[in-house]
């Protein structure tokens, strides 16, 4: 008498039983010939093997002991392992692909992220709520949204030695809540050498500058170049933090809390001087609420509350 294998043996109550065991799609029944038959799941009924064929979804029979069950059980192993090392891979791969977009957009607040799409954002606190508030370029002649491209002017030596940093109005569109705010850059040079720097080296580049009035509008500093090409800003600076963040982001904000007033994030631009072009925003905690702030976002499966910026315009 042949003994079925301890698998199929446990399949078996007696002689005459129908029993159908746990299978998965794409097992295989071994035949002694070499041959097989791809099923989709089988039962052993007396000498006879009854399965559910692959390709033709019927209902087939064939002798039991035409089957191979040391090398039918051997392809189960082998292809219950080859599943297992497959699953394995594409978690391993969604961890990666979830871990670079969350560095595209990283976490700020609680259900709260930055755009992927990038830009410049004030993290700023509303009656007890988080919300990201974007930032515009202002500045001399600068009349458009730039989005999330980052505008860069620089002072002509041969048109003017001196230029003052002037934004118009006494108070930026957007105030912040909160003495230390922090703004988010994201860094994308797009091919402009003036901006040849990372995350890991922007804190040479970035500065906050505590605004003067004058006459109803906002000077944020004077730029001069002396005949034999130095640069010199004049600017009330304040002690600036730059970290990194993740992938392209870094955080700008104050070394310590700040009076209530006018301030201006800017660029410096190694030797071509400062970036005219600036980020303006004020500090008031008593200001109403800011228009189009983003709220947080209180489902974790949900996609996170985001500001995707506007189409980016050409260069001036």
């Amino acid at each position: 008498m042949r003994l079925l294998p301890v698998s199929a043996l446990t399949l078996c109550l007696c002689a005459t039983a129908a029993v159908q065991p746990q299978q998965k799609a794409g097992q295989r029944l071994i035949l002694k010939d070499g041959s097989f038959e791809n099923v989709l799941k089988y039962e052993i009924k007396g000498d006879r093997v009854r399965y559910l064929s692959a390709e033709r979804r019927e209902w087939e029979e064939l002798p039991e002991a035409l089957v191979d069950w040391p090398a039918t059980e051997k392809h189960a192993r082998d292809a219950a392992l080859s599943a297992a090392a497959g699953k394995a891979q594409l978690n391993d791969l969604a961890a990666k692909k979830r871990a670079d977009e969350e560095a595209r957009a990283p976490l700020v607040a609680a259900g709260l992220r930055l755009p992927a799409a990038g830009g410049v954002f004030l993290l700023d606190v509303f009656e007890n709520k988080p919300g990201l508030l974007p930032l515009s370029q202002n500045g001399a002649d600068l009349k458009k949204n730039v989005g999330g491209n980052i505008l860069r002017g620089i002072i002509n030596p041969v048109a003017s030695s001196r230029q003052t940093i002037e934004l118009k109005g006494p108070h930026a569109s957007v105030q912040s809540h909160v003495r230390s705010p922090a703004v988010y850059v994201a860094l994308e040079s797009q091919g402009d050498p003036s901006a040849d720097y990372t995350p890991e080296t922007a804190g040479d580049h970035f500065r906050i500058v505590r605004c003067e009035e004058k006459k109803g509008n906002r000077v944020v500093g004077v730029i001069s170049i002396a005949v034999y090409g130095k640069v010199k800003h004049d600017a009330r600076f304040i002690p600036t933090r730059v970290e990194t963040v993740s992938g392209m982001w870094v955080k700008v904000s104050p070394a310590e809390p700040v009076e209530p007033g006018e301030y201006a994030l800017v660029e410096l631009l190694g030797k071509e001087g400062m970036n005219q072009f600036v980020w303006d925003f004020g500090v008031n905690p008593s200001a109403p609420a800011n228009a189009g702030a983003v709220g947080t976002e209180p489902d974790r499966n949900k996609p996170a509350l985001i500001v995707k910026p506007g189409k980016k315009p050409a260069r001036p």
